[in-house]
């Protein structure tokens, strides 16, 4: 059902020996926000938080527990632990979590940008980057996880994400947020004027 990578094995096993109460496993939710995307979560649970309709997929050392409404969208999702340039932090991944197919010389120039530099960055602060579209010499991106709604997203889009891949590649003129902020976790946003 789901599949955790050894890198991610060993740091959960480690954040649960270190919790000073009893841990029964994980639990990872999955909302699907549009039919591309699919927003994941994490969280510890202990021994009395296991519900009667939970699915529980053990794994060495500790369950994974799904909630009926979560199980389609966890159906082939990874869990890897990453090391990006802010941070480390925990990414999942699914197939409803992946960018949509955008081809072509340029779009795929900006694709490598998100997948090495970018995604990286953001996934220390729970967040991803997917590429909407090239159009026109623009790039129109979709800010998920912790980068869709936090008041600093605006600053990370213009003088993070945005200077990267017009410094990868120069034929790009603008680079566009396109999220529904309102929508997030933390609605403080404020686009620019």
């Amino acid at each position: 059902m789901v599949e955790i990578t050894e890198k991610a094995r060993q740091k959960i096993i480690g954040l649960i020996g270190k919790s000073e109460t009893p841990v029964k496993g994980l639990r990872i939710d999955a909302k699907s926000v549009s039919p591309l995307k699919v927003d994941f979560s994490l969280a510890f649970v202990g021994e009395d938080q296991q519900n009667d309709d939970d699915t529980v997929i053990p794994f060495d050392g500790f369950d994974v527990l799904v909630d009926p409404a979560s199980a389609p969208n966890v159906e082939e999702a990874t869990v890897d632990f990453v090391d990006g340039l802010m941070g480390s932090g925990f990414k999942i991944e699914g197939p409803g979590s992946a960018a949509p197919e955008i081809s072509g010389p340029v779009a795929d120039k900006v694709q490598q940008i998100l997948e090495d530099r970018v995604n990286p960055a953001v996934a220390s602060h729970g967040g991803f980057v997917s590429l909407i579209d090239v159009k026109d010499n623009n790039v129109y991106l979709q800010l998920g996880g912790g980068c869709q709604g936090c008041g600093m997203a605006d600053v990370t889009l213009k003088q993070g994400i945005e200077v990267m891949i017009k410094e990868a590649v120069p034929e790009i003129e603008g680079v566009f947020d396109v999220t529904d902020h309102a929508g997030g976790d933390n609605p403080y946003y404020q686009g620019s004027k």
